[in-house]
């Protein structure tokens, strides 16, 4: 039996850290939001995040994207909920050539109004000193930050929630011309937004969506034992690469004391299981570049899936050829930094406003089968 159900200004399908700024962003205009989400609040590709409030530099949409973003996630420095901690990034360079390669990044993200600064070994080893010995030095980007992003999802909800938004514990159906079909048949009515990551092409098939696994490792508590987030300079070969499976220096220290470990991605494999022989992979990685992290005691390892699309640009738009509907899907590893601009240039674009960074890159329309 259908269940009529109100009419509301924007649906929100998916609760994960994006479809929840959205949410938020919307709400916070005054729009009369609802929001469906079947499972945990963040408990997608959220809860599989290091939470690293990063500007990535290799494409200029993306670091427009992600500069836009950085600024907007200021206002969480105080949440409590965020866990927010301001440990700078540190890029660690192994030889001469990489270190010359982050002298070239350190222009573009000034040119982009972000302070980068170059380290030699010296001023790499005084920050970190659990570093292996004989790297070159690196790049520091001081101002960026962590969060602990299934909280700030939980809370982006709550926030729309207390301004009058519904939140229904149901899976999306299907897409109907002026709303959705839940799972019990009731019928939302109002524009719709997908922010579904790795389950878009169930709703919108003619999107190009791929799920890239990937393993993450949390330790005990050793405070102090690293300072920064630290990143290898080869990092975005890695996570931009087309490889079937890839894995890459990435380590954060948690406000808690604890250490994340990344990370790797995986095209192929469609599980959720931990493979031991990937974590492994992942590991002997790291000690390469922190020798140490091998005397430290690994609490839990698990897995989760990323939303890939085939240019790494997310979507954010209007779904080519219908009406009333829009996407916010495909981040990758980017989807924490991004969120809140990704929600502030929807909610313009549905509001029928000039964002304030050019949408262009990411119309849905340059991927459409």
């Amino acid at each position: 039996m259908t269940v009529a159900a109100a009419t509301f200004d924007l649906i929100v399908i998916g609760a994960g850290i994006v479809g929840a700024a959205c949410a938020d962003a919307a709400s916070a205009e005054g729009m009369r939001v609802a929001m469906i989400e079947p499972g945990p609040i963040g408990g997608g590709a959220t809860a599989a995040a290091m939470g690293h409030l990063v500007a990535m530099d290799d494409d200029p949409a993306e670091l427009a994207l992600a500069r836009y973003s950085l600024r907007l996630w200021e206002s969480f420095a105080d949440l409590k909920e965020a866990e927010f901690s301001r440990c700078g990034t540190l890029w660690v360079a192994r030889n001469d050539h990489e270190l010359a390669a982050a002298s070239q990044r350190i222009a573009r993200l000034a040119a982009a109004g972000i302070d980068a600064r170059p380290l030699d070994a010296a001023a790499l080893y005084e920050r970190e000193p659990a570093l292996v010995p004989g790297l070159a030095g690196g790049m520091l980007v001081p101002r960026e930050a962590v969060v602990y992003p299934p909280r700030v999802a939980q809370n982006l909800v709550q926030r729309a929630q207390s301004r009058g938004a519904r939140l229904y514990a149901r899976r999306a159906q299907a897409l109907q011309r002026h709303g959705v079909r839940l799972d019990d048949d009731t019928l939302l009515s109002g524009p719709v937004l997908v922010a579904t990551g790795c389950a878009l092409p169930a709703l919108l098939p003619a999107l190009p969506m791929r799920a890239r696994k990937g393993h993450l490792v949390i330790t005990d508590r050793y405070p102090g034992f690293i300072r920064h987030q630290l990143l290898e300079l080869g990092y975005a070969d890695s996570a931009h690469g087309d490889a079937d499976s890839s894995v890459a220096f990435n380590v954060q220290p948690r406000p808690t004391g604890q250490i994340l470990i990344g990370s790797s991605r995986e095209f192929s494999a469609n599980d959720a299981d931990v493979s031991p022989a990937m974590v492994q992979r992942m590991l002997e990685r790291s000690f390469a570049f922190v020798p140490g992290l091998r005397n430290l005691q690994a609490l839990r390892v698990w897995t989760g899936f990323r939303p890939t699309t085939p240019d790494g640009r997310p979507y954010l738009g209007a779904v080519p050829g219908a009406l009333d509907q829009w996407v916010a899907a495909g981040h990758e590893g980017l989807g924490v930094t991004t969120a809140l601009g990704s929600a502030k240039l929807m909610v313009d674009l549905i509001q029928g406003r000039e964002p304030a960074i050019d949408p262009a890159p990411y119309a849905p329309s340059r991927m459409a089968a």
